[in-house]
């Protein structure tokens, strides 16, 4: 329902359904004073003016009382109603409508008319105020309506856009004649396209607001996953028959598989079908690019979006081609970095394909167990360049391809993010007993929240266990596919300082709020997986371990200290597929669909 009709669906009411039933009516001959007197008592604002047969002919309000009492002429207790009325009374028949009173105070220039019954008495009164609240309690239930067509409407975008995407690991698989990894995507594929279509098709292209927008991401990201899960059940052979466990196993693998945190529970991934080898990283690359659309569309500021310029109009891009200007971006960095590993390893194209769109998605599944153990030192320098690509922010490679091709601006955040990397790799190196190239691999890939290890991450010293721990949780870029805080609200952490100032009550609104929304971000990063650790620690699981694989799940890195396997519980299992999501969505967007006043 459009907004024009939800008014005009108010306006079409009855005026006997608002008007105001308490009213006064005196005498013509009345006295002002007395008049004065009676309508204190009455609380009312105005006089209905009545002749000697009660016949109503003219109307006094507050207001022209006051007008007359400053007259120096005009004595209160001489002065007739009759003397200062408003006359003839216009008025309007109860049956008819609120649209018939706003013509009808539009024509004479009123706000307020009196209500006559079928036999021509007075019966109350009808205000333009009463008339202007239903117009703005219209206009809010239009707004949370819009939010909710809206909402749908975008998240069918998002749908159809990730199904088509999806059509190209399942004809990877129709021409390696691997049927089943091909109709588990294909399934998958076309059910994301005709719900999309539907949704599209009963929602509203209308703008959406933040809380709306928390609440697509959200949205997005589960319907992904739950949609994700049918080519595994296609594909794995799951060693349990119990069905819990068979769901909370694929719930796992496909989590991990759109929030780019790479986790997986199958210890030989190398064992796998080709395709399927090859959807596991498309399916990251998919989840990635899905979460920097949703992101730009939400957070870019209006002014950012408008010097834009399209690849394919020259105008401010729209949503089709902001899609498809992110898309473009990250497919040439995929393609350029698989070619690059194909050249310098010989080994499997396919593979490559799957290792590039891990690494700019900053995704981590790794396509071998043992993958790293024959690396080159070229190929680890093309995935390292992948990493950093993915955790960079999407204003630094639309400006990298279009603004001046292959022109490099470092913005204060990508400088910053840069010199905390340098400084990490630094402390990590020096605490680590492993090879020096091996240990900045494991730290930018922690930093980037890839989760890639070419060294094993169980056990760790304390001044290694710190440091990969913090970038984790600090993470890459604003509006890259990294996980983790981000770079840009390191400003509002630093912030929190103000709460040990006796000062603090004289701070800004704005930084409270950024106070409360950098303690909303950080604090579910430490305490969930401190729960998470303190009951696996319950069931014998080394607590640091399992506190890592906690902190890595909820960032999207990745990295394991050996606690995530098939031996976890079903409920476990879950619970860590949630915080993946949780992860990537963002729990500042959760708290904007919880508490509103956030928003504020």
């Amino acid at each position: 329902m459009s907004e024009e009709n939800t008014i005009t669906s108010y306006l079409d009411r009855k005026v006997s359904q608002y008007y105001r039933h308490n009213i006064l009516m005196l005498s013509e001959s009345v006295k002002l004073a007395d008049a004065c007197t009676v309508l204190k008592k009455k609380d009312v604002d105005e006089i209905i003016v009545v002749d000697d047969a009660y016949n109503p002919v003219g109307i006094v309000t507050d207001e022209d009382i006051l007008i007359k009492l400053g007259e120096s002429f005009v004595n209160p207790f001489k002065t007739n109603l009759a003397d200062i009325m408003i006359f003839p009374l216009i008025s309007i028949k109860k049956e008819q409508t609120l649209s018939n009173a706003l013509e009808i105070m539009r024509e004479n220039k009123i706000r307020k008319l009196a209500v006559m019954s079928d036999s021509n008495l007075v019966v109350g009164m009808i205000y333009l105020d009463t008339i202007v609240n239903l117009v703005k309690k219209s206009m809010v239930k239009q707004q949370k309506e819009s939010t909710l067509w809206g909402v749908i409407w975008n998240l069918g975008v998002v749908l159809q856009f990730t199904g088509v995407l999806m059509f190209i690991p399942g004809i990877v698989a129709t021409l390696l004649n691997e049927p089943l990894v091909a109709t588990g995507i294909y399934l998958m594929s076309v059910l994301l396209i005709v719900s999309g279509f539907f949704m599209n098709s009963y929602g509203e292209k209308q703008p959406i607001t933040l809380r709306g927008t928390a609440i697509l991401v959200f949205s997005s990201f589960i319907i992904l996953v739950l949609f994700g899960m049918i080519p595994h059940f296609f594909v794995i052979q799951f060693d349990s028959s119990d069905p819990l466990e068979l769901f909370a196993n694929v719930f796992f693998e496909s989590s991990s598989g759109f929030s780019t945190a790479g986790y997986s529970l199958l210890p030989n991934p190398e064992e796998l079908p080709k395709s399927f080898i090859f959807y596991r990283g498309y399916a990251q690359f998919v989840g990635g690019l899905s979460f920097i659309y949703l992101i730009v569309t939400a957070f870019y500021s209006e002014k950012r979006i408008n010097v834009m310029k399209g690849f394919f109009t020259g105008n401010v891009p729209r949503l089709k081609e902001l899609f498809a200007i992110i898309t473009i971006i990250f497919s040439i960095y995929a393609i350029v970095i698989a070619l690059l590993l194909f050249y310098f390893s010989g080994g499997d194209i396919l593979v490559d394909f799957a290792i590039a769109f891990s690494s700019v998605s900053t995704g981590g599944f790794s396509p071998d167990s043992k993958m790293f153990q024959e690396m080159t030192t070229p190929e680890y320098v093309v995935i390292i360049g992948g990493m950093i690509l993915g955790a960079l922010p999407f204003g630094f490679h639309y400006a990298f391809v279009k603004t001046k091709f292959l022109s490099i601006s470092l913005t204060k955040e990508v400088t910053t993010y840069f010199c905390i990397l340098i400084v990490f790799c630094i402390v990590f190196v020096f605490s680590m007993d492993a090879n020096w190239y091996d240990s900045v691999f494991n730290m930018i890939s922690a930093s980037t929240t890839t989760g890639f290890s070419a060294a094993t991450m169980n056990n760790l010293n304390p001044v290694a266990f710190t440091v990969i721990i913090m970038a984790m949780i600090l993470g890459g870029c604003g509006f890259s596919t990294a996980g983790g805080i981000k770079i840009l609200r390191l400003k509002q952490l630093v912030k929190v300082r103000y709460i040990f100032n006796t000062k603090f009550a004289n701070i800004s609104e704005s930084d409270r709020k950024d106070i409360i929304s950098a303690i909303i971000i950080l604090a579910p990063l430490l305490v969930a997986p401190l729960l998470i650790a303190a009951y696996m620690t319950s069931i014998g699981y080394d607590f640091q371990n399992a506190f890592f694989d906690g902190v890595s799940a909820i960032t999207n890195t990745g990295h394991s200290a050996g606690t995530i396997s098939f031996a976890l519980d079903p409920f476990i299992t879950i619970v860590f597929g949630i915080m993946m999501i949780l992860g990537k969505a963002e729990v500042i967007l959760l708290a904007y669909i919880l508490v509103p006043k956030l928003m504020k």
